[in-house]
């Protein structure tokens, strides 16, 4: 059984972004305690940037330009990792850094690759601790937090289970300060884009980059990857073991969707930002839903936005539901020319093709 722990900034850090050594010293009590019983845990470990910052001079909130966010993890990475191996070499526990980006679950051969070397560390007993390549990676900056890269992690490594350490108890079903606020103990199945009757808010930390909201994100990731998910405060006693044993109620427990996607198709569903949208007719939802098939510009009735091709588009059905996201294979240009001509004098590809089979997600059952 594998089991993807991840722990975020605010869980780590004090306001002023210096680690909280107690944290550490919890957290890594409370993994050598899971390990007795789970051997193969990887853990996912925000900080570096939190970390990294007060030396660089900032002690308030955190900065957006990217540069300094770079330098800081550049800063704070080694100072995370060293901490991490003096506390886990009390419990005879070898770790190693492992830092990834979005292009290494996207691109084949890095998947492999880093699948490979996750697999030979946990094959030798050796602990991994992976973080976003915040130093050198746009996209990781982008993504800002690493709940996404812990739930493609779960998904490259067969995970069983993936446990979101965080700073409140779970989901709740409204803001968790208000008072009529409930906390969601368990969720069955996370549609595509479905909005809780919650307000999840962003990251409560001046630290931290994500919050609720990131953290339903890639809990949805995990579930369409066929992971079951637990948000749990990372406070709590004995966290870690409870979370996989199951013997008691705490936090939020995400099922994991009964249909599960491949990599790629998670990073099309939920990794891209859509830069358009499709409206669809009856047959061409057909052809999509029940038949498998491509979606050809002849199904498609209106299109809004500003997409090229290759860019992530939602494909949305007459009555307004959200039915499918994919890569267009023409663009926003191509296709308004279409449309504009009744799909007879197109400037569309020869094939009409507007998004590939491949290259589309169906989000309805």
């Amino acid at each position: 059984m594998t089991i993807v722990v991840k722990i975020g900034t605010s869980s780590l850090t004090d306001a002023a972004g210096a680690i909280k050594s107690e944290a550490i010293e919890k957290l890594c009590l409370e993994i050598a305690n899971a390990r007795l019983q789970f051997e193969r845990i990887v853990l996912v470990s925000s900080g570096a940037i939190g970390a990294g910052l007060p030396a660089l001079g900032y002690t308030g909130s955190r900065p957006s330009d990217p540069r300094t966010l770079q330098a800081a993890s550049a800063v704070g990475q080694p100072r995370l990792m060293a901490t991490y191996s003096e506390e886990f070499a009390k419990y005879n526990i070898e770790v190693a850094q492992l830092l990834m980006a979005p292009d290494d679950f996207f691109t084949r051969k890095r998947y492999l690759h880093a699948r490979a070397t996750v697999e030979e560390l946990l094959s030798a007993g050796i602990l991994p601790i992976v973080n976003e390549n915040d130093a050198i990676a746009d996209d990781a900056i982008r993504w800002g937090d690493n709940d996404r890269i812990a739930a493609l992690l779960a998904q490259l490594l067969n995970a069983q289970q993936l446990i979101m350490l965080t700073d409140t108890d779970g989901l709740y079903s409204h803001d968790p300060h208000a008072k009529t606020s409930e906390e969601v103990n368990l969720i069955h199945e996370i549609k595509f884009q479905e909005e809780l009757d919650a307000q999840v808010g962003d990251s409560s930390s001046a630290q931290g980059s994500g919050g609720m909201a990131s953290k339903l994100a890639a809990a949805q990731m995990a579930s369409w990857a066929g992971v079951t998910t637990t948000i749990a405060s990372a406070t709590r006693e004995k966290v870690v073991i409870d979370a996989l044993v199951k013997d008691k109620k705490m936090g939020t427990t995400i099922h994991p969707h009964p249909k599960p996607l491949s990599a790629r198709k998670l990073w099309i569903a939920f990794a891209l930002l859509p830069k358009g949208r499709l409206t669809i007719d009856e047959g061409a939802e057909i052809a999509l839903v029940k038949d498998g098939g491509s979606l050809l510009s002849v199904g498609v009735v209106k299109s809004t936005g500003d997409f090229l091709q290759n860019d992530a588009v939602d494909i949305e059905n007459r009555q307004g539901e959200i039915i499918a996201r994919g890569l267009s294979d023409v663009t926003s240009t191509e296709l308004a020319s279409a449309l504009r001509n009744n799909l007879k004098q197109s400037s569309v590809k020869s094939t009409n093709e507007v998004v590939h089979r491949d290259d589309l997600v169906l989000l309805k059952n």
